[in-house]
């Protein structure tokens, strides 16, 4: 069973649908390991401040059903999809690594996530598993997160 992380985010009423999301998480694949939760600002758009946070868990689901039941569990939590992609959004679900595979998938299926370069994915998986290399380019998260602009900047943890 592969280890895979995930990137979760919300903008709209974010404690409440984070709550959501990792309560259908646990009920769906058991125990789970959750990083902080930090508020950063909206990126590629203007809107409201998202909170976001990491999540690790095993799975026996191939990365497209994991990634069909995580937009499954997005459109629950009233997620539109008929709005620009960069967007406010009740819930957000990226699979970031899914163990040491690369994949090209259909629809936005893209492991590792290009948006790993950003602090608010890459903060929270950090702390979660700074020894995790990176599958393309051998770093590991730790390292990654060292070296990242963001570094020193101070991010607000927000409780959920």
């Amino acid at each position: 069973m592969p280890r895979v992380y995930l990137s979760l985010g919300s903008n709209q009423q974010p404690e409440q649908h984070l709550r959501a999301a990792l309560e259908a998480l646990r009920e769906r694949f058991g125990a789970i390991e959750v990083s902080a939760a930090y508020r950063t600002p909206a990126v590629g758009f203007d809107g409201p401040a998202f909170v976001n946070l990491a999540v690790a868990l095993d799975t026996g689901l191939v990365a497209g059903e994991l990634d069909a039941w995580l937009h499954a569990l997005e459109d629950r939590q009233g997620r539109r999809r008929d709005v620009p992609r960069f967007s406010s959004r009740t819930l957000d679900l990226d699979i970031v690594f899914y163990g040491d595979e690369v994949i090209e998938g259909p629809g936005h299926l893209q492991v590792p996530r290009d948006e790993l370069k950003h602090a608010f994915v890459l903060r929270p998986l950090a702390e979660l598993a700074p020894a995790f290399r990176h599958p393309v380019t051998g770093v590991s998260l730790g390292a990654l997160w060292d070296a990242h602009p963001a570094r020193g900047d101070v991010l607000e943890v927000v409780t959920l």
